[in-house]
């Protein structure tokens, strides 16, 4: 009898688990090292995968500098830390909920300046529920079909214009809405709709690549720019291009935050402006240029807005009131209920209060716009189209006009909506480990002999 089959099985299995144990160490690594893809980094985003293959910019076209280590780990043999994408996060519940607080705000201090006069605060609050509505149905549409929505909206506005008269103002005047600048001032938004549109359309959209589509909507753009100084609006047809200028340049631009700080400044400077030429504090010959441009009635308007703000500076005269307690002007010029611009307005009849509000609403647009979780180019139109009627409303009163507030507020919701869930891409699936093949152990020679199959009786 052999005296070493006994000892045979035990010194196999032996030798298998010395075998085995480096294998089952290094499985991991061996598999991780054949496909080139970290275990952690399914999707090749580290900084590890992407330096060898350069498909990281692919991938993820939107990455930046975050003050990250590149996807390297703390320590060595620790996973290594996902780049976070560069564009900015939504603001969420937050920037909504300030939004809610500075219309509320403004409805209430209408109501504030209108207790114990006379007065007719339907107006303004008509103004704030038509942006509200506005906004929320842009928020609504924009998580669908924000792309489609814009356009239509584009293309209707251009077709009120161009179509018969007194589609929406019930007089023959000028269409749609009685007034040209108020008409310009649609246009300009529409202009604004289409030039965002532009930045949405998909790759090919019915087998026309979105090259094409965008200049069509480039051209809308330009369009309804040129139907503003067909109306004789030579201040809308400055704005609408603009509009189509700014947005071809939000292209180059990497940081929206610092496109949205310069057209804050310019709004500014607009009102500062326009308030140097109603106090006739500008230079003689500007002043002079202005005035002849603005026409001498508006700006005598102007200034007795100005005097009726520092009269009664915390709630003015109340809404609705101004051609009631202004002075009289000379019976050559047209009376006018309002002081045609919608800051000396507030400031007369709801005070400086009013106008800090009107300034406050302003700012938050552009906030919620830099928090927006669309494209940094789509954001900036929209804040260039808003900062365009912003000027237009700073000399004239087309805020007054229920059509327009609601537009702008639809391209405010449309601009800073966020999609659906189901839009969103969904996040690749993270493989599990790979389990590595074992190999079959060598069987020892009394399992051999053992084996019906080897055709060898066993040792005896």
């Amino acid at each position: 009898m052999d005296t070493t089959a006994g000892g045979a099985p035990e010194a196999a299995r032996g030798a298998r688990a010395a075998e085995a144990g480096p294998r089952r160490a290094g499985s991991h690594e061996d598999d991780r090292a054949a496909d080139g893809t970290p275990e952690d980094d399914p999707d090749g985003s580290a900084s590890g995968s992407t330096a060898a293959d350069g498909t990281g910019s692919a991938l993820f076209p939107d990455l930046g500098d975050t003050g990250d280590t590149g996807g390297i780990g703390d320590i060595a043999g620790s996973p290594p830390r996902p780049v976070r994408p560069a564009r900015p996060p939504s603001g969420g519940g937050a920037v909504d909920a300030a939004g809610m607080v500075v219309l509320a705000c403004c409805a209430v201090w209408v109501m504030v300046c209108a207790g114990g006069r006379e007065a007719r605060p339907e107006g303004a609050l008509l103004a704030l529920l038509a942006v509200t509505a506005g906004y929320a149905a842009g928020r609504v549409l924009g998580a669908m079909l924000p792309t489609l929505t814009l356009t239509v909206g584009a293309v209707t506005v251009l077709a009120l214009v161009l179509g018969p008269a007194h589609r929406l103002s019930g007089g023959a005047s000028a269409p749609p809405l009685g007034y040209p600048n108020a008409d310009a001032a649609l246009l300009v938004l529409a202009a604004g709709a289409a030039c965002c549109a532009a930045w949405g359309v998909p790759d090919t959209v019915w087998r026309v690549p979105s090259v094409v589509w965008q200049a069509l909507l480039r051209l809308l753009a330009m369009a309804a720019a040129v139907a503003a100084l067909v109306l004789g609006s030579s201040a809308g047809f400055a704005a609408g291009m603009a509009v189509v200028l700014c947005s071809l340049a939000a292209a180059r631009m990497r940081h929206r935050l610092i496109g949205l700080v310069g057209l804050a400044l310019a709004a500014a400077l607009a009102v500062g402006g326009s308030y140097a030429v109603a106090v006739d504090a500008a230079p003689g010959g500007l002043s002079e240029s202005l005035t002849g441009q603005l026409t001498q009635p508006r700006v005598a308007l102007w200034h007795e807005a100005v005097h009726l703000a520092g009269r009664h500076p915390l709630r003015g005269v109340g809404p609705g009131r101004f051609a009631e307690e202004s002075t009289p002007l000379p019976s050559d010029t047209p009376t006018a209920e309002t002081p045609q611009s919608a800051p000396f307005q507030l400031a007369a009849e709801q005070g400086v209060p009013g106008v800090a509000l009107l300034g406050g609403a302003y700012l938050w647009t552009l906030c919620a716009l830099w928090r927006s979780p669309r494209s940094t180019p789509a954001v900036l139109t929209a804040a260039a189209t808003l900062t365009g009627l912003g000027l237009l409303a700073a000399v004239d009163h087309v805020l007054s006009y229920t059509a327009v507030t609601a537009a702008a507020g639809l391209l405010a919701g449309l601009a800073t909506s966020r999609p659906l869930p189901a839009q969103a891409p969904a996040p690749a699936p993270k493989p599990g480990p790979k389990q590595p093949m074992r190999k079959p152990a060598p069987r020892s020679g009394a399992e051999r002999a053992s084996s019906p199959a080897s055709g060898s009786a066993p040792d005896r």
